[in-house]
């Protein structure tokens, strides 16, 4: 499943962890991306990978 959201285009973004020896190693910071069914503007029902985010502000409205 592909990790990008469909509405905002939320995509996983590389960073750094660092230990409290300040030891560095490469991590992924990975969105919250969920498929479900979701209705369009014009009323067309489909389905979508959509972040919780977007979900949450109501930026789409479950089918």
């Amino acid at each position: 499943m592909s990790k990008v959201c469909e509405i905002c285009g939320k995509a996983p973004v590389a960073g750094r962890s660092i230990s409290h020896s300040h030891r560095v190693t490469n991590r992924w910071f990975r969105p919250n991306v969920q498929k479900m069914t979701i209705k369009e503007a014009n009323g067309r029902v489909r389905k979508a990978n959509v972040c919780t985010k977007c979900l949450k502000a109501g930026k789409v409205t479950r089918a």
